[in-house]
């Protein structure tokens, strides 16, 4: 979770899913935003265009039944036909006879999920697919988030190729805001508001911006992790050097922690921001505005697009970004999106077949505060206190006689102010005892914590908090007498290369999927957890003591920082695999995910270090070298979808809605050629029950090839391929296989194994294997 501290009218809490709004409570008295599905085929030839046939169809509603005026808001043209307006339930009725009509959806509220990461995913100058891919040169990524901040050093253009000629953006005229702010690196900046405003939301005017610019910082965050520029920044001095593929901007960090260089996961690919997330008195985004904002990025002509946002799950065909990501895949685009940060079991967001849902892991990356007591005892804690300060010969103080001071729930400020306060793990709340401590004057803190769960804002005074195996020894020496130190206490530090890393972040959203569970979700671990991005530089994030502190680079947590990270790598695939399918580059990703952390252990979970499951890491963490070779790839076209959508059990209207169309054929197959496999067993009544799936691989490899199955089997399953050698000749060529899968009624709730093709050129194409069973 994270949080930002600014001002108090600036409080806001943007990362963390918060519980839905009812959308009753939105709804305006008088009438209602809806989004109308039209039959396209059915445009009166004297149209010129579908958006002048909608317009007219609302503007031509009957005049008899208006209580408020009718406001149209958007023409669709691509995420599906249709618009969306202002209406009474008097036009509504009037509009649903029109024989056009297909279906009507109400408006709905949706919210955000919301640097060192290169070189922890294996990205390097040298070899690998950075230099293959040329950093991702000409790939356009579409960034559907909260805007920009076009003057971060990490949005300079130097060493940017021209903007690509099938570009069709631009940049908007707006509030602090001009097309004369892109350039080659941010080719595109629009925004999108109807919506909100349509539904009675007040976006501010104080703080916010009628225009692409960032408000708050997410867009610019996501956008710089996706594909900033090379990027080190000090203060407000810059330096540049130009050389043939980079400028560097010197010094990034948070506050003197991640200190180095900022760059983005494709940082030679362009970026065009589609502002849809406004500061408003809701904090919602509105889908008619999110809808209008991934459009016009298909009509841009974008190659990736990144959303870090979410609505609640719904079927398929009630999801608007579901249905407007099935039109982007129909034309080639990549759509990746955050699975969200609800971190329950069955709570993923996102996780319609064709988009990348991507979750959150952690970095091999500490920052940390050193602590020597005065018995000569040395301690190493977590601290992201934003100053770099030394405390030296400070009282120590510990109420260990009352559980309520012990535990710092209560602290009696005459007894406790200017000193270092210890608080012991009979509080769980963390936050709840850094608020205490700060109220009760105290100079300092020490906590004692299993979960080491504060976030980077919280520090507003120097504290640090270590887990509870030193606590025996801290508490031994704070009770030895009435005089004991704090002899040093040091902040501001780094390290790298800590671990185990990655363990899946406790907020991320675990599958199965409660919409389609036959589909593992999510796809795969990304870094979510303090990743350093761009932020807008002029408001307050972070406070300490009496000081708000700014900075133009944030350490930010959520699965919306780990989607960018995807975003750029699918950037990075596809500059070097031109003519590669969505599905295709996601199944290289996940086929060749790492799924050990950099200890050579099982990925945990960071909530309580037990192993995690494929429920929670999808494949494992995304590699992107890995993924420019993966060797076979699992493939899928539109076709496919909608055969998985036909087994869905939809309605002719439901499926018209999500297909955009009226007219489509369902073939008999089903399963979709999914690069990993679920199993569900829930309603078992034999002794013995299986499941089988087919799939099919393409050889994308050498054109000589011979790939044999390797099978990790966990006890409780068997496992079957059929054939378990694959040949290949040709590159190209195609190859079926059978999986079959058989469990007995006594298994684990969730059991998982591993399916290996390996060929004698070293390619590994793994596919995790789960079964589920109540």
């Amino acid at each position: 979770m994270t949080r930002f501290l600014s001002s108090s009218v600036f409080l806001v809490q943007l990362i963390m899913l918060l519980p839905w709004l009812s959308i009753a409570s939105l709804e305006p008295k008088k009438s209602q935003t809806y989004i109308i599905h039209m039959d396209h085929s059915l445009k009166p030839e004297h149209f010129s265009n579908h958006e002048s046939w909608h317009q007219h169809t609302v503007k031509s509603l009957s005049s008899a039944c208006v209580e408020d005026k009718e406001t149209f808001l958007y023409s669709y043209t691509h995420v599906m036909h249709g618009f969306s307006a202002k209406l009474t339930s008097c036009q509504l009725a009037e509009l649903e006879k029109l024989p056009a009509h297909i279906t009507t959806y109400k408006e709905s509220f949706g919210k955000m999920f919301t640097t060192h990461t290169p070189r922890f995913l294996g990205l390097n100058r040298g070899s690998g697919i950075w230099p293959t891919a040329s950093y991702g040169k000409d790939a356009i990524i579409g960034v559907i988030d909260t805007g920009i901040w076009p003057e971060s050093e990490s949005f300079n253009d130097k060493g940017m190729s021209e903007v690509p000629s099938r570009w069709k953006g631009k940049c908007e005229n707006g509030t602090a805001f001009s097309p004369s702010l892109c350039n080659n690196k941010l080719i595109g900046a629009r925004s999108f508001s109807k919506g909100l405003q349509a539904a009675g939301i007040n976006i501010s005017t104080e703080y916010d911006f009628d225009s692409a610019r960032d408000y708050f910082g997410h867009g610019s965050h996501t956008s710089s992790t996706a594909a900033g520029n090379e990027g080190r920044n000090q203060g407000s001095r810059v330096l540049t050097m130009v050389t043939k593929t980079c400028n560097y901007v010197y010094g990034a960090s948070h506050f003197g922690y991640a200190n180095g260089v900022a760059k983005g996961i494709a940082p030679r690919a362009h970026l065009a921001m589609y502002k849809v997330l406004w500061l408003s008195d809701t904090e919602v985004s509105a889908a008619t505005d999110v809808l209008a904002g991934m459009d016009q990025a298909i009509s841009d002509g974008v190659d990736i697009m990144s959303l870090s946002l979410g609505f609640d799950n719904t079927p398929l065909f009630k999801d608007v970004i579901a249905i407007a990501s099935l039109s982007a895949i129909e034309k080639g685009i990549v759509v990746v999106c955050a699975a969200g940060n609800d971190a329950a079991p069955a709570s993923i967001h996102n996780g319609a077949p064709w988009i990348m849902t991507v979750g959150a892991g952690t970095l091999d990356r500490s920052y940390i505060a050193t602590l020597e007591l005065g018995n000569g005892l040395n301690f190493e804690g977590t601290s992201y206190f934003p100053m770099s300060v030394s405390i030296t010969n400070r009282h120590l103080y510990y109420g260990s006689n009352d559980t309520r001071v012990g535990g710092c729930k209560y602290l009696p400020r005459d007894q406790v102010k200017g000193k270092v306060v210890l608080c012991d793990d009979s509080n769980l709340d963390l936050n709840g005892q850094m608020q205490t401590v700060i109220l009760s004057g105290a100079y300092a803190a020490i906590f004692l914590s299993e979960s080491l769960l504060l976030d980077p804002e919280e520090y507003s005074l120097p504290g640090v908090v270590l887990h509870t195996r030193y606590a025996k020894a801290i508490k031994e020496y704070a009770t030895t007498s009435n005089n004991t130190i704090v002899k040093s206490m040091r902040f501001g530090l780094t390290k790298t290369g800590t671990g185990p890393a990655p363990q899946v972040a406790y907020f991320s959203s675990r599958g199965p999927d409660p919409i389609t569970p036959s589909v593992l979700k999510p796809d795969i671990l990304a870094p979510g957890v303090d990743v350093l991005g761009a932020v807008r530089p002029d408001v307050s994030y972070i406070e300490a003591g009496r000081y708000e502190l700014v900075s133009n680079y944030m350490l930010m947590s959520g699965t919306s920082m780990a989607a960018p990270h995807v975003a750029g790598i699918a950037a990075l695939v596809k500059a070097v695999h031109r003519d590669w399918s969505p599905a295709a580059i996601r199944s290289a990703m996940v086929t060749t995910a790492t799924k050990t952390d950099n200890t050579l252990g099982t990925i945990r979970d960071q909530w309580n270090g037990e192993i995690a499951t494929p429920l929670a890491f999808g494949a494992g963490l995304v590699n992107p070298n890995g993924a420019m070779d993966p060797g076979l790839i699992y493939d899928m076209g539109p076709q496919d979808y909608i055969n998985f959508l036909c087994g869905l059990g939809y309605t002719a209207t439901q499926m018209s809605t999500i297909l955009r169309s009226s007219q489509w054929s369902c073939e008999n197959r089903t399963d979709l050629n999914y690069p990993t496999f679920i199993a569900n067993f829930s309603n078992q009544t034999t002794l013995l029950s299986e499941k089988q799936f087919t799939r099919t691989v393409r050889n994308v490899g050498d054109h000589a090839s011979t790939y044999r199955a390797s099978l990790k089997v966990p006890p409780g399953m068997i496992l079957e391929v059929e054939p378990n050698t694959i040949k290949f000749t040709n590159k190209y060529q195609e190859q079926k296989f059978v999986l079959t899968i058989r469990v007995g009624q006594h298994i684990p709730k969730v059991n998982y194994g591993y399916l290996e093709w390996i060929d004698e050129h070293n390619h590994i194409v793994s596919s995790p294997i789960v079964v589920l069973k109540d």
